[in-house]
């Protein structure tokens, strides 16, 4: 009986074996099978080895030339805001658990200037040809920590496809708080997204009667531009022309276009004239104080949005007078544009435009050397662009996020396999000529959606393009399992919560220079706050009105019926000293108290916010 009990059990494990033969997709097979690990973009090629790198309370940062440095010390700020203690940065020999940060230009051949090899072991090793490889290797093994301290033994090459991957922010007319712009910098980064693309307005010197609301201080940019050199984000500013210069020129009549009519076209940049040039020109010199930027976006969108070339005869008269009898009023328009083209040049940048303005009614060409980032189907099509020599940037329509309007559809983009040779109007074969892709973030209904809003719109977006531009567009086979990615990898190491208010629901009596008022503080889903109380909920109404957004500084915030969709209605609370700041929460505008004993709102450079304190 035993030995027929043994016969049978050898029989039946040759049979189990023969069926995991001849069915290598069971359960058993999976199990055996590599998994690479997760990451954003995902890793396209990780060849698995025995074994597994341990990070634990005695792992070193190594490095040892000033690159390298300079990544270990990023990376060690990273790493103890991301929890993981703090992590000794230093030199010379390595040891089993440390992690290896090595700048190697002679890999620049397999690497380029973006790519990096990322070993796991005893130790583990990180290595690119420059110091940006070697951050972003960084960026994946941030990633990697965040799901465990402990990392597949293995090794990849990862190398981006496309040189130009971004994000671009309308920071223009609606201002859009400082802190909200450096997490997006640190989410950049920590998805290999390397241009933010900012077209803002810096408080001018040279000409204050510019600087109405929307703008931002020197220092301000000065901060925000140093934390994206630290963390390889290129910030590119923009300040639209000759279209949409209405922030700039509303308060200098003698440089707008005037019409047949003799109305003068707030928005719209006279080119015919010399001081015009001369006055955005000098608007440039004063940006090139705070950016560091090698590219100047000019934007160069919707000039005669709404209008056309015939209204204003003295384009012709100018184009003719410069190209002869059969230039057109257009190659007035394209003469700015390469101006500021040669201007750019001349002091070490290169120029960025929109490509809706190049409708092929021009005789003079846009000079060789600029970036067309192509977002509206005309009749000049990508394709056209690229043969006449031209880089071009996709920031397709279908990649935009409007506050309060039209959102891009991601999971539709995904199941789709976009990818930056899908632009409007036109597919292309092939990626040479094509520099990237970015999405663009726009505040044409200002009081539509407020900064927390669309942070939970843009960060899935955000991973897609980070994707499609790095890597394969399409790693996973549905939309669940490639955001299921994000949910791993978590947000960037060093991102405030800005959904956080300060103080619980409850009623308050809110004390601050001679004024005071009762209010019960309520908190909102997207994390601000409302303040209610006998009258109605405290808002922002009335002046000038700015896409739908009460941007006037000086406007009485006043007690007006309680309305829950009302985003004006909606308050940060911002510690400071002993008290709080009071922002609305869509102008950023910060309450302060006249010497009349009224609550009004303005920039905070302009009066001194009003320390309010809560009993």
């Amino acid at each position: 009986m035993p030995e027929t009990r043994k016969r049978l059990v050898r029989l039946l494990g040759a049979a189990a074996a023969l069926t995991l033969l001849a069915a290598p997709t069971s359960a058993v097979a999976q199990q055996r099978r590599p998994v690479t690990p997760v990451t954003v973009p995902a890793l396209a090629d990780w060849t698995p080895e025995q074994g597994s790198y341990a990070f634990g309370a005695g792992t070193r940062l190594v490095a040892d030339d000033a690159a390298g440095r300079r990544v270990a010390d990023t990376l060690a700020d990273d790493l103890r805001a991301a929890g993981h203690g703090v992590v000794p940065v230093t030199t010379g020999a390595s040891r089993p658990g440390d992690i290896v940060i090595d700048v190697r230009p002679s890999a620049a051949p397999a690497l380029g200037a973006e790519g990096y090899q990322l070993t796991s072991g005893r130790r583990l090793s990180i290595t690119g040809a420059t110091g940006t490889g070697a951050f972003y290797g960084t960026r994946t093994l941030l990633q990697l920590l965040a799901q465990g301290d402990r990392i597949p033994a293995g090794h990849t090459t990862d190398v981006p496809r496309y040189r130009e991957r971004g994000v671009g922010v309308c920071a223009c007319y609606i201002h859009v708080s400082l802190p909200w712009l450096e997490n997006l910098v640190r989410e950049m980064a920590y998805h290999k997204l390397n241009q933010l693309l900012l077209e803002l307005k810096v408080k001018s010197d040279v000409h204050p009667e510019a600087n109405t609301w929307g703008y931002y201080t020197k220092d301000e940019i000065r901060r925000l531009v140093a934390l994206g050199d630290r963390y390889h984000v290129e910030i590119i500013p923009e300040i639209n022309s000759p279209g949409h210069m209405d922030p700039w020129i509303e308060n200098r009549p003698d440089l707008q276009l005037t019409d047949s009519d003799g109305n003068k076209q707030p928005a719209r940049l006279d080119v015919t004239q010399q001081a015009a040039f001369d006055y955005y020109t000098s608007l440039m010199d004063e940006y090139a104080q705070v950016f560091t930027a090698k590219s100047w976006h000019m934007g160069a969108d919707e000039y005669m949005l709404g209008s056309d070339y015939a209204k204003y005869p003295q384009m012709l008269a100018f184009a003719r007078q410069k190209y002869g009898p059969d230039a057109t009023p257009q190659d007035a328009y394209v003469d700015f544009i390469n101006r500021v083209q040669a201007y750019a040049a001349g002091k070490g940048r290169q120029l960025r435009i929109w490509n809706d303005g190049l409708t092929g009614a021009n005789t003079v060409p846009v000079a060789a050397g600029t970036t067309v980032e192509h977002w509206l189907d005309v009749a000049v099509k990508p394709s056209r662009l690229i043969a006449q020599g031209y880089a071009v940037m996709n920031a397709s329509y279908s990649l935009y996020l409007v506050r309060g309007g039209f959102h891009s559809d991601t999971e539709a983009l995904y199941d789709q396999s976009w990818d930056p040779r899908s632009f409007e109007g036109e597919k292309l074969a092939s990626a040479d000529g094509i520099t990237g892709a970015k999405i663009s973030l726009w505040p044409d209904n200002g009081s539509g959606e407020t900064e927390n809003e669309v942070a939970t719109e843009l960060w899935p977006a955000l991973r897609h393009i980070a994707q499609a531009t790095w890597g394969d567009p399409h790693p996973d086979a549905t939309y669940a399992e490639f955001t299921a990615r994000g949910t791993a990898v978590g947000p960037a190491p060093g991102v405030r919560d800005l959904t956080k208010v300060p103080v619980p629901d409850g009623t308050y009596t809110f004390r601050a220079d001679g004024v005071s008022f009762r209010a019960d503080v309520l908190r909102t889903p997207d994390g601000y706050a409302t303040l209610r109380g006998t009258d109605g909920c405290l808002e922002i109404r009335g002046g000038k009105l700015t896409l739908n957004a009460p941007l006037q500084p000086g406007v009485q915030a006043t007690w007006e019926p309680c309305d829950s969709q009302n985003t004006v209605q909606r308050w940060e609370l911002e510690p400071a000293a002993d008290g709080y700041h009071l922002f609305d929460a869509i102008t950023r505008m910060a309450l302060t108290v006249t010497d009349d004993g009224r609550v009004v709102q303005y920039p905070p450079d302009q009066h001194t916010p009003a320390l309010w304190h809560l009993t």
